[in-house]
């Protein structure tokens, strides 16, 4: 198994839950923690070929939690899908609730048209097509995430640091979405993997919580005796979604979470 961008938060997550029942390698691009570990490889998505990396791990399973240079992503998960194609390689790809980020009126379910405004939406649904147009479905799980916390995710901590500092904290008072946590989703993935599930899955809480009030209930867990500066931002006079829920492809009620489990899995560092 292969996880892309395995030093990442969530690449990392998944590497932590999956690498003590397979024989797991993962790719870094930065960090001389990586060096040592002879399961790990750097790989830069602007310089490199993916296909060094794959043709040295020969895995039966890629995950990719890749991040970087948007042109470098699409190259890589172009020649990714075409080394599938002709390997059978499976590829979970994680992509995110913004490949819906041009409809605002409800939540999105799994055979939900994708289409986006924002350029991080337009690129995960371009590399989403890869496998969606090239590969058999059940050679692929598009994993379609919507904001994911934990007790170190980059989110916290960056809502932390600014109370701290004083600084302003965004908020948006008319989006309506859906959470969930690095270790849920490994949870989830790992299911997925061991039952030889495929197909599009979206993995977010099986409720709903207008954005204001989730990061609040962040901050109150916190409990760091300052005063939040929150600064509300305001992109459309009505409520708008970006929720991703399922309906079509769903996971054992085991493997369910809340918003509320969500937040007290956020604030215990």
């Amino acid at each position: 198994m292969l996880i892309l961008g395995a030093s990442g938060f969530l690449g990392g997550a998944l590497y932590k839950e999956l690498h003590r029942y397979y024989d797991t390698y993962g790719t870094y691009h930065t960090g001389k923690i990586f060096s040592d570990n002879k399961h790990f490889i750097r790989f830069d998505v602007v310089q490199d070929s993916i296909y060094e990396v794959l043709n040295f791990v020969r895995p039966n399973i890629v995950i990719s939690a890749i991040r970087g240079d948007f042109q470098g992503q699409v190259e890589a998960h172009e020649d990714l899908c075409d080394y599938a194609k002709r390997t059978g390689t499976f590829v979970i790809y994680l992509s995110s609730a913004n490949v819906f980020d041009a409809f605002t009126n409800y939540p999105s379910y799994e055979l939900d048209k994708t289409l986006s405004t924002s350029k991080f939406g337009k690129l995960k649904i371009r590399c989403e097509n890869f496998f969606l147009n090239y590969l058999p479905e059940q050679q692929y799980a598009i994993i379609r995430l919507p904001m994911v916390f934990g007790a170190n995710s980059p989110r916290v901590r960056e809502i932390k640091n600014a109370i701290l500092l004083q600084e302003q904290v965004e908020v948006f008072p008319h989006l309506i979405m859906n959470t969930n946590t690095d270790k849920k989703l490994s949870q989830q993935i790992h299911y997925i993997i061991n039952r030889k599930r495929f197909g599009i899955f979206h993995l977010g809480s099986n409720d709903l919580i207008h954005h204001q009030e989730f990061i609040n209930e962040i901050v109150q867990k916190l409990d760091l005796k300052i005063k939040p500066n929150f600064k509300l931002v305001y992109t459309s006079n009505f409520d708008r979604y970006l929720a991703v829920l399922p309906k079509d492809n769903k996971l054992p009620g085991h493997l369910a979470i809340t918003n509320e489990e969500v937040v007290a899995e956020s604030y215990a560092y």
